[in-house]
């Protein structure tokens, strides 16, 4: 009788590569079965490590190290759907877009997106955000009157507090209306950071 010993002592005790040729194998298969919902990578950047989530509609969701990368997989595992796995490949085209805009080569992303984790108010406000041109910044007010409800300041900063697609979708670009810089979900320093890139391209 063959047992379990027999079958896996054989193998080698860490073979990370293997491993990974293993893993990445299967993630294909369950790509072409559709058994995946959610793919996610993690990748680096000149600010950290960043999460990139995508759904079949598109970029669902990037999430800075600050944020807690298991926690924002366990809320897309609540909200999207439990089938989330790891499989880097959906994600090739984020990712250079991304080491794009950080190299200053790219100004404009064009990204599928998909915006299912804002609703209502909060997902108009995140679409006029593109708008904003690289480079430059728009209050808080203006934002709000670009989405149609020149009233809802607060709403509007809720909605970039709350945004899912940070960076893609510029929420850093917004800032309050006497030119200081306001909260950011990778915090405020970040916020910062981001604007003197675009500043300097």
């Amino acid at each position: 009788m063959t047992t379990e010993a027999d079958v896996f002592g054989a193998l080698p005790a860490s073979d990370p590569e293997a491993l990974a040729r293993l893993h990445s194998r299967l993630a294909d298969a369950a790509a072409a079965a559709q058994l995946i919902d959610v793919a996610y990578r993690i990748v680096d950047s000149p600010i950290g490590k960043l999460l990139l989530a995508a759904t079949d509609v598109g970029l669902v969701r990037v999430a800075f190290a600050v944020e807690g990368h298991d926690v924002v997989l366990g809320r897309l595992a609540d909200t999207v759907s439990p089938r989330v796995l790891h499989h880097p490949r959906r994600l090739d085209a984020v990712a250079r877009e991304l080491d794009e805009y950080f190299a200053g080569a790219r100004r404009e992303f064009d990204l599928d997106l998909d915006f299912q984790l804002a609703k209502g108010f909060r997902r108009e406000v995140l679409r006029h955000l593109p708008e904003i041109e690289y480079g430059h910044t728009a209050s808080y007010s203006t934002v709000a009157a670009a989405s149609g409800s020149p009233r809802a300041v607060r709403a509007v900063g809720t909605a970039c507090a709350k945004n899912p697609l940070p960076l893609v979708v510029p929420c850093h670009r917004v800032v309050r209306s006497d030119g200081s810089l306001g909260q950011y979900a990778g915090g405020p320093e970040l916020k910062a950071v981001l604007l003197d890139l675009e500043s300097r391209q």
